[in-house]
């Protein structure tokens, strides 16, 4: 005989997760327990969203799916921001969410709320377990939805009767583990039809997102530029898939790109907001368009497609590049690539005076700079909040590909404590830093305890500018006055640090990081220091 929730460890564990995210509560307390006795390391958090955060982080840096689980009720709602973020990012976060008892469904039981309703609109697919015995069963189908025809979070709901039902072990519903899926090839005409394309052209550009991770192309994504010579540029989330000091990466003159290209190819991102949807003014009205991505429904969304390639990101560059062999090379595009190369010069230079500035308060920039030239070359960077988010755009760079985490584009704030610990997590021998702006650190702030109990040593850089966003707060809501999240790190048994000079930035990170602690720096910062909007995006506030 079996328990439901000994089922539901032991599939998760014969499916390879090796930790956990969660929040203790009924009915998936024994299921919690289950999962430790099986050997999956269980990180409990101090509020369920930052749970499904966590995984978040933890699926992106090993590119794997990831689990969180929330106790029924409350603990379930909680995990929605969490959720909504993956599935904006693409991100495959298995959720499981305890429930009341079918048994007593209809009659105002405790905590009896529709969490499959609830959480259907914001994942890829929702079940709900109505027998113990289908637990495998539902599991590994929750995996292969996750994973299958493109990424995405997933939803699993567990009553607490079923949870708790005995079975016989001839009963259970067992699934054999799937196969990593297949990855679906382009269309041959397709592929034909953009290198003509690109021949044609002479001043073309390539947008890359997040996709490009989740369809683990990063070696084919750098042989095709490398063997094209296209400019490429990515999205605020898909950073450091090719080394931001790559020759053919000309960040600074985005937009004068985007203004003058003549073929676009936009792969394995949306055409949303954060590239103002590939349309005029922002891009080019007459160039012509190649779009890569695996979901159909993408492809031509806000801006015709000339070329609408349905596939998987690795493959297609692949066939792109075998297509391309003799007709594309390098020499091409010289003349727009040393056009590019000239005035992203112009554009480093103007920039370095605030980066080195020694004004007190400390410019957003001049951290920016402290911060890049203290970390190593693969280190994990998170970055979430409002002016500091804009402003570490535009200075920091990542140079390895998944090392660069940030709010994403739904704007998630909260986001950068729990990243920054999940990615820890999924690699502790590399260097993380968190910099969190002040008003987003407070979302989450609490997760420092998490990170003490677990000794998870990440360190967060907080930008505190005194509020939400600079030199409006006169606006309602904004004025957040100089919390000293130092002193909070320190009671939470913490590392802290304070910082109102630019000469004390470097000092205090070399004692942060040498602490072997979760750490804090608290850097005062210019409130007046306003970061222009991003170029990529059509949003401001």
């Amino acid at each position: 005989m079996a328990r439901g929730f000994e089922l539901l460890a032991q599939t998760l564990r014969r499916r390879g997760i090796d930790t956990m995210f969660f929040l203790m509560g009924g009915p998936t307390i024994d299921a919690a327990n289950a999962c430790h006795e099986a050997g999956i390391r269980m990180i409990d958090v101090r509020h369920e969203q930052a749970a499904a955060m966590m995984a978040h982080a933890y699926s992106r840096l090993t590119n794997k799916p990831a689990v969180c689980m929330a106790a029924s009720g409350p603990g379930t709602t909680n995990l929605t921001t969490g959720m909504i973020n993956a599935f904006v990012d693409g991100a495959p976060v298995i959720a499981l969410g305890g429930a009341s008892e079918i048994a007593l469904s209809g009659r105002r039981s405790f905590q009896e709320v529709d969490q499959l309703a609830m959480m259907k609109p914001l994942v890829r697919w929702a079940a709900r377990v109505q027998e113990a015995r289908r637990i495998p069963e539902l599991v590994e189908t929750a995996f292969r939805e996750a994973t299958t025809g493109g990424t995405g979070p997933v939803y699993l709901d567990l009553p607490g009767d079923v949870l708790y039902a005995e079975v016989e072990e001839e009963h259970v519903q067992w699934l054999d583990v799937a196969d990593e899926p297949a990855r679906p090839q382009g269309d041959e005409a397709q592929i034909e039809r953009a290198i003509a394309l690109l021949a044609d052209a002479r001043k073309p550009l390539i947008v890359s997102g997040s996709g490009v991770y989740w369809s683990d192309a990063v070696d084919e994504y750098r042989r095709f530029v490398e063997a094209t010579g296209i400019p490429f540029f990515t999205t605020p989330h898909g950073r450091g898939a090719i080394p931001e000091d790559h020759p053919y990466l000309y960040a600074g003159v985005r937009s004068k790109a985007f203004r003058e290209t003549d073929a676009i190819i936009v792969l394995a991102t949306r055409l949303n907001y954060i590239i103002d949807y590939g349309r005029p003014p922002r891009f080019a009205p007459d160039a012509r368009m190649i779009q890569i991505d695996i979901n159909p429904a993408e492809i031509g969304r806000t801006r015709k497609a000339d070329v609408g390639i349905v596939g998987d990101a690795r493959v297609v560059l692949s066939q792109l590049v075998a297509a391309g062999t003799g007709r594309i090379a390098p020499s091409l595009y010289a003349d727009w690539r040393a056009e590019l190369e000239q005035e992203n010069d112009a554009k480093r230079e103007k920039r370095a005076a605030s980066m080195s500035s020694d004004a007190v308060p400390i410019h957003p920039l001049r951290l920016c700079k402290e911060i890049g030239d203290f970390l190593d070359r693969d280190a994990i960077l998170v970055v979430d909040g409002q002016e500091i988010l804009n402003f570490g755009r535009q200075a920091l760079s990542t140079y390895a590909p998944r090392h660069r985490l940030n709010s994403g584009p739904l704007g998630t704030m909260g986001v950068g404590l729990p990243f920054g610990l999940g990615a820890k997590l999924a690699e502790p021998q590399t260097q993380v830093l968190v910099l969190h702006g002040d008003g987003s650190m407070g979302l989450n702030a609490m997760e420092l305890d998490t990170a003490k109990r677990h000794d998870i040593p990440v360190v967060t850089v907080v930008s505190n500018n005194g509020g939400w966003t600079a030199n409006n707060r006169f606006k309602a809501g904004r004025d957040l006055g100089y919390t000293r999240f130092d002193k909070l790190a320190v009671a939470l048994g913490c590392h802290g640090e304070h910082v109102e000079s630019p000469d004390e930035i470097r000092p205090a990170l070399e004692r942060a990081f040498a602490s072997g602690r979760p750490a804090v720096v608290n850097v005062v910062t210019d409130d007046q220091a306003r970061a222009a909007t991003v170029d990529f995006t059509a949003y401001s506030t």
